[in-house]
């Protein structure tokens, strides 16, 4: 029995030479920790598996962490991307890489390879799994863009048929607020990693309303996949009962809210048209505030907004402004300057790989929360104030801007109140419309509403003709009240004054194409001003006075002198 006694012998000792390597292995890895411990390789939160990546021209950003100085390899169709670790803003132990990919057709699906190496042979992967290229849009706003799937019209068939666009894939980020920018999301920040739409990842069953996905970012990106067959990321980003400030850059604030303070006697000399109406109330701002989130300023751009920088886009959807209209002097400013504030730094963020001008497109408001036939509130000047004061976008101050005219899908028996239209597949449809020319350059669509471009006014009869461009609205088509939708201000000034009185007219003929002729009495005053649809309730369901041909485009609201 010795060779036995002498296997247990060898064995004993290998044992023992085993624990001792094993011992010195600990001793040497404690400390050289960083070279035994697998690399750190991560992608940042934004990104996973089922996502869309922004398509050609635009190089789409990869970024993600790794240990400061290690290698970082992404491979993408046998082509290999290097990066390296660099500490930056998530402290010096945290290496941030960062690839940019070469401009991709819209496709897919694609797998894509990350390799993270210590120069010691040690080595960490990751792999993304069924990815799209194809383009990405940012949705953003308070509640109405927080209004989800199943609070829409048709609700239940809408969630339904939602599994049969499997290339729209949809990313929703969860409330939150913060007194500095975040760099990137974490485990808790998303209701949802990026997914296939289907109605668990739509929020079908998600008890609490506004709070999932945005059923205007659904149906968006649901109608831009249906024309250009293109896959669609759309990534909802939103907070009921927020104002424009709370997702406004610090840089917004300094811009506008000095100035504004400013001019805040000129601004209210320019609007004084609402003067004499009773303003917005706190009780109907109140009510409102139910579903309200944070007030503060930048507390959503650090939280909901800035995270997404570093990622290129194709665009942004917004519907915001109702918060606001219990002080719309602001807004004109603050608008104007948010979306130039985030064309740059979405620009800069993605290492210029976002358009600098990228397109940006709004919902105009559509009523209050109690509103009342022939009230004005504060609600008509803050739909001129999204448009820059000019009733219509794109324009000068406003390039590559688009609109959604809504103040004509009114829902006043809305279980969530009329401030909260139902009808979200209408809003998203006029925003495509537009999206079709201003995002996508489409020719030959008509994407607006008529605006008027010329008055003629013949005091004698009494009369003016209200000229319609022809160019990009089609046809005038009457639909609704013919009385008091259009009003003009008489005055025996050359300018409507506070004191002035604004009297209805009525619409008596189309004349030609393009014209409408109406009616006023003035009553020894002349007529120095126009105005049209200028209340807070402005007409039931698609009933209001002007359309272009076919009635699918409202004609916006305005105020314009007659000259």
């Amino acid at each position: 029995m010795s060779w036995i006694r002498a296997a247990q012998n060898f064995v004993s000792k290998m044992i023992c030479n085993k624990f001792l390597i094993f011992t010195f292995m600990c001793i040497w890895c404690f400390m050289h920790a960083v070279v035994c411990n697998p690399p750190t390789c991560k992608t940042a939160y934004i990104y996973g598996d089922h996502m869309v990546l922004q398509r050609e021209p635009h190089g789409a950003v990869l970024w993600g962490y790794t240990d400061p100085g290690f290698t970082v390899n992404v491979t993408f169709k046998g082509v290999s991307h290097i990066s390296k670790g660099i500490p930056g803003a998530f402290g010096p132990d945290v290496g941030v890489w960062q690839v940019v990919l070469p401009p991709q057709a819209a496709g897919g699906p694609f797998t894509i390879d990350i390799s993270c190496f210590d120069g010691q042979g040690n080595r960490s992967s990751i792999q993304l799994q069924d990815i799209l290229f194809g383009d990405v849009w940012i949705c953003s706003g308070q509640s109405n863009m927080a209004f989800d799937v199943k609070e829409a019209m048709n609700a239940t068939a809408e969630l339904a048929a939602s599994v049969n666009y499997p290339n729209v894939r949809v990313l929703s980020v969860k409330q939150a607020e913060s007194y500095t920018p975040y760099y990137d999301m974490n485990s808790t920040s998303l209701y949802h990693l990026w997914a296939k739409p289907d109605p668990d990842s739509l929020g079908a069953n998600v008890k609490q309303g506004f709070l999932y996905f945005s059923a205007v970012c659904w149906f968006y990106g649901r109608d831009l996949y249906d024309i250009y067959k293109v896959p669609m990321g759309m990534i909802s980003t939103n907070w009921g009962g927020t104002p424009v400030e709370a997702w406004s850059s610090p840089d917004v604030i300094d811009t506008c809210v000095p100035a504004a303070a400013k001019n805040k006697k000129a601004n209210l000399t320019k609007s004084s048209f609402t003067s004499k109406s009773p303003k917005e109330s706190k009780t109907k701002e109140g009510t409102y505030s139910k579903l309200g989130g944070p007030h503060n300023d930048s507390v959503l751009w650090n939280a909901m907004i800035h995270p997404f920088l570093n990622m290129t886009i194709k665009g942004a959807i917004w519907y915001q402004g109702e918060a606001n209209t219990i002080a719309p002097e602001k807004y004109r400013c603050l608008f104007q300057a948010m979306i130039s504030d985030w064309r740059y730094k979405w620009y800069a963020g993605s290492a210029q790989q976002t358009d600098p001008y990228f397109p940006v497109g709004f919902v105009q408001l559509c009523t209050s929360n109690v509103p009342q036939i022939g009230e004005i509130s504060n609600y008509p000047i803050t739909r001129w104030h999204q448009t820059d004061d000019v009733g219509y976008v794109p324009n000068a101050g406003m390039p590559n801007v688009f609109m959604a005219v809504a103040l004509d899908l009114s829902d006043l028996e809305s279980p969530f109140g009329p401030i909260h239209p139902r009808y979200k597949q209408d809003v998203a449809a006029r925003l495509v419309q537009a999206a079709r020319v201003v995002a996508y350059q489409e020719k030959g669509l008509i994407y607006q509403g008529p605006f008027p471009t010329k008055f003629t006014v013949d005091s004698q009869e009494g009369t003016i003709d209200v000229h319609y461009d022809n160019a990009g609205s089609g046809y005038v088509h009457l639909v609704g009240p013919l009385t008091n939708t259009f009003e003009v201000c008489c005055s025996k000034s050359t300018s409507c004054q506070d004191n002035d009185t604004w009297i209805g007219t009525t619409v008596t003929a189309v004349t030609g194409l393009h014209s409408l002729r109406m009616t006023y009495t003035c009553l020894g005053y002349k007529p120095v001003a126009i105005r049209y649809l200028w209340r807070d309730y402005a007409c039931t369901y698609k009933k209001c006075t002007v359309y272009n041909q076919g009635g699918f485009l409202p004609a916006p609201p305005f105020w314009l002198p007659l000259k």
